[in-house]
């Protein structure tokens, strides 16, 4: 395929292309969207600690919702109809390019694709977590045999002892007052077997690393494109532009980073990792500037196949992951004004995402 320049844009024709300004603009870029990237991953990662941004919190509740919103714009808004863009480009040759929808049909594969690999890691989690925790149980198991009875610690009347057999699982009901009681913890069990809390745990961290899988994809190409570009007109808009876009997409990752629970040096190389990816491909493309031609067949080829493949996994992740997995929980049908302030950031979300599409 053709490295050939298809086109050029018309703003180089009117004085916008200025090396030199385009470069001290570049610089501002990296310092300013490194800056927006760390806090927003770092929000949530360093809020866990307080009371109003836990895991368990309404506040962190809504703050999810936020983020799904973000995403599901990034995907929509931004990422497919780039793809779009690109792949349907008059540069490119009309067959195949004009004859089929392959930035839809791109995206959806990658959607299909997400849902696989989370079915086979969330497997892989819940295996090597049951494995961990087999030693433990039959030991616990084992120093209660004699009696055949365990005893279970709780809150007035609702102490009681449940028997136990080989086969058995032991379940504690904290009180049966109700199943809305508006904190996910007042209406929880407790397992020895088949904790419902580790396969959650299990779920959130294979969510956490496709998302950042599908989000520094997307910030490389978007980093990249900055680089390489030589006109300040271009530059400039997108400082502060790309600069909201990476702050919003880090409170995103950093609310499923935080609720994976994962140690301490994980969440920080996560967290770096998103934080240097936009800015390491602004300096990618400021490197190959001179040799990359961003308007030719095969780099719109390339951008517009990895921004199909990073738009089905961030649609997906949002949609099922995000969006869905928190609005038809319990905990959300039984509380009307949890409810709606979920509703509301989730709008909040992607209509702030959406706007961003007028610069970038």
């Amino acid at each position: 395929m053709s490295n050939v320049t298809c086109g050029v844009h018309d703003d180089e024709y009117e004085g916008c292309r200025n090396n030199t300004h385009a470069l001290f603009l570049k610089m501002i870029a990296i310092a300013a969207i490194l800056t927006a990237g760390i806090c927003g991953v770092g929000i949530p990662l360093v809020g866990k600690k307080s009371r109003f941004l836990r895991t368990d919190s309404n506040l962190f509740v809504a703050a999810k919702a936020f983020a799904g919103g973000v995403i599901l714009a990034t995907g929509f808004v931004h990422m497919l109809p780039d793809a779009t863009s690109a792949l349907t480009d008059s540069c490119l040759p009309q067959f195949p390019w004009s004859k089929f929808p392959f930035s839809g049909f791109i995206a959806m594969m990658g959607a299909l694709a997400t849902l696989l690999a989370e079915f086979v890691g969330t497997q892989y989690h819940e295996r090597k977590q049951e494995k961990q925790s087999h030693s433990v149980q039959a030991d616990m198991l084992d120093s209660e045999s004699d009696s055949g009875m365990i005893p279970v610690e709780g809150k007035g009347d609702s102490i009681h002892i449940v028997e136990v057999d080989e086969d058995a699982q032991c379940h504690v009901h904290p009180n049966g007052n109700g199943e809305c009681k508006g904190k996910l913890r007042e209406n929880s069990h407790s397992h020895f077997a088949g904790n419902g809390d580790e396969d959650d745990e299990a779920r959130h961290a294979v969510v956490s690393q496709v998302l950042e899988l599908g989000i520094v994809s997307h910030s490389f190409i978007i980093g990249l494109s900055l680089g390489v570009s030589h006109s300040s007109c271009t530059v400039r808009p997108l400082i502060g532009a790309l600069s909201f876009h990476q702050f919003f997409e880090g409170l995103a990752l950093g609310s499923c980073i935080s609720q994976a629970k994962f140690r301490t040096l994980r969440s920080t190389i996560m967290a770096s990792i998103f934080s240097l990816t936009a800015p390491a491909g602004i300096a990618v493309g400021i490197g190959i500037s001179s040799i990359y031609n961003a308007d030719s067949p095969r780099a719109l080829v390339t951008e517009g196949i990895f921004d199909s493949i990073s738009a089905g996994i961030l649609v997906y992740m949002a949609l099922v992951d995000l969006i869905a997995a928190d609005f038809l929980h319990k905990r959300m049908s039984c509380s009307v004004r949890l409810h709606m302030v979920s509703y509301i950031a989730l709008l909040v979300g992607a209509v702030s995402m959406s706007s961003l599409a007028v610069w970038a």
